[in-house]
């Protein structure tokens, strides 16, 4: 495509959409600074913000169709996919925070118990071969999201597959774990489910 620092937006994301490589550099030159400020203003922190501009390009390459000029600008459609992929950032690490807290309190107030520690190490152990026995396709999204504490987006982005799929993966891989271990004579109370 001649003349890129010419072209109107909406010719760049045809060109995008063609895969044409040098149209999305520009793109990114337009409005790039933009996208990274209000995701940077929104997370307040440069490293997700990063990942967050990124992601916003990414899709923008991977899905040039959801571009619709008769709607909006492509600055003002860029800018509101950024703003909903920072508010879900903000919203998962809240609650991941949450979830530590309450793991730490859990864990600070209860008393120590050789049987129970017994049994956790067995648990452990029965959990380890059930997850093996998996397919790679729904053991490594368990693991790198219950083991590696990522997020579903963070999955997803990590075995570069869409986060719906990663969401149905990791469903499917919980259910035949909770299958396994119950046949291996492991219940699941409701805080472990």
């Amino acid at each position: 495509m001649a003349g890129l620092e010419e072209a109107g937006d909406a010719n760049l994301v045809v060109g995008v959409g063609r895969w044409h490589e040098p149209t999305l550099a520009e793109i990114y030159r337009r409005h790039g600074g933009s996208v990274h400020a209000l995701a940077r203003r929104i997370v307040r922190s440069d490293p997700p913000a990063e990942e967050i501009t990124q992601e916003v390009f990414l899709d923008l390459w991977n899905r040039p169709e959801k571009f619709d000029a008769q709607r909006g600008t492509l600055r003002s459609f860029l800018l509101a996919r950024t703003h909903g992929k920072s508010v879900d950032f903000v919203r998962s690490e809240v609650a991941r925070r949450r979830r530590e807290e309450r793991t730490s309190r859990e864990t600070a107030t209860a008393p120590y118990d050789i049987d129970h520690e017994v049994w956790d190490l067995a648990v452990v152990e029965q959990v380890k071969e059930a997850l093996d026995a998996l397919p790679d396709e729904l053991r490594q999204p368990v693991e790198l999201a219950y083991f590696g504490g990522h997020t579903y987006r963070e999955v997803a982005v990590m075995l570069k597959e869409p986060e719906g799929t990663v969401k149905s993966r990791i469903r499917s891989g919980l259910g035949r774990l909770r299958v396994d271990l119950a046949e291996r004579g492991v219940e699941l109370t409701g805080a472990e489910r």
